[in-house]
């Protein structure tokens, strides 16, 4: 038998914690519904696909995962999607949260205080988890509610809970952190979901040292920079602060929302002006030909997919001649895809990483 729902749109199966996050919901009233996701948006699909009547809103916080979603669904009056640092204002009379056991606690804990905070008094959390044995998340919805009914699954494990009141006491998770460049103390903001929350990756700690002061740019103009995948914008606010701001301009971009409103928070901590920060997932905003230097800390996972997106966006980015700085632990995969399109590339250790240089063609 043909489902419905599968055919009208082209989506993989559920995660394990969404499918059941799905199951759970199904049985709830709700007309003002709010759905995170941890695939294409399966649980925001299939309530909206249920409760043609019902307003139905899909989260996400990647901007790549969201845009996904949106070439995959086929388009409904009662469901929209939303990419943005935090979850929409609501109010919503329901939320489902299906989480996986592998992500970020400090984010699921986040996630179920901004839900708690979105929904309407006597409204349903719905949270999922793919671990049927979970303790933990059980433990955070305690703390936040004063009932919370189980509903145990094969692989998985769902908890609905009713709002009563507003939270009295949520735990602040934002915070900032500070480095030192040469001899200027300088202030990043972070929150969970974004990375190296809390503290100065160390890759991107060798990166900027490894950045040559001041930086070559072309005479008489100011320095364009590109930080592709800017996180925190820790890399972007060194570069920008080391040169003033008005000798260069930073456009930082990243697919995660909060990243990007982080790297804007730390410009401002920093009275950098010069910075730019873009929620892009695939290098949009960046004009072709108009940067003299881009830097990049990309990701190993996804078999380096990610890594060749931004050298990608790199040649595209920079002028001929123009420079690329990036860091890794994996200087093979540079070694054998840093072509074409590449001159004098160059590679060497720095701490337990390795610095990638090279000019665009």
């Amino acid at each position: 038998m043909v489902d419905p729902v599968a055919d009208e749109n082209r989506l993989p199966p559920a995660r394990i914690a969404e499918a059941h996050a799905i199951a759970v919901a199904g049985r709830l009233a709700g007309s003002t519904i709010l759905c995170s996701s941890l695939g294409r948006a399966q649980a925001a699909v299939e309530l909206a696909s249920n409760r043609p009547q019902a307003a139905v809103t899909c989260w996400f916080l990647d901007h790549f995962a969201e845009g996904q979603a949106i070439a995959e669904v086929a388009p409904r009056d009662n469901l929209k999607f939303v990419c943005t640092a935090d979850l929409p204002a609501g109010p919503f009379d329901t939320v489902v949260l299906p989480l996986s056991f592998r992500g970020e606690a400090e984010l699921a804990r986040d996630l179920i205080q901004d839900a708690h905070a979105r929904l309407t008094i006597g409204g349903h959390l719905v949270v999922s988890v793919d671990n049927r044995n979970d303790r933990w998340v059980h433990g955070q919805l305690r703390e936040m509610f004063p009932k919370v009914s189980v509903d145990a699954g094969v692989d998985a494990v769902g908890y609905v809970v009713r709002k009563t009141a507003p939270q009295k006491r949520p735990r602040p998770l934002a915070c900032r952190f500070t480095f030192r460049d040469r001899d200027r103390v300088l202030q990043i903001a972070s929150r969970p979901g974004v990375f190296s929350h809390r503290r100065l990756d160390p890759g991107a700690r060798q990166l900027i040292d490894a950045l040559p002061h001041p930086l070559a740019g072309r005479d008489g103009e100011p320095l364009r920079i590109v930080d592709i995948g800017c996180g925190s914008g820790a890399v972007g606010v060194a570069i920008a602060a080391r040169d003033g701001s008005a000798a260069v301009e930073v456009l930082a971009i990243d697919s995660n929302a909060r990243a990007v409103e982080c790297a804007a928070r730390s410009a401002a901590l920093n009275g950098v002006n010069s910075l730019t920060a873009v929620l892009d997932s695939a290098g949009e905003s960046v004009a072709a030909a108009a940067y003299d230097v881009a830097v990049a800390n990309p990701p190993y996972y996804a078999d380096f997919r990610i890594a060749r997106l931004f050298v990608d966006i790199a040649n595209t980015a920079l002028r001929p001649g123009g420079q690329l700085y990036l860091v890794t632990k994996h200087a093979a995969w540079y070694q054998e895809n840093l072509v074409p399109g590449w001159r004098d590339a160059n590679i060497r250790r720095s701490g337990q990483y390795f610095i990638v240089t090279a000019r665009r063609g």
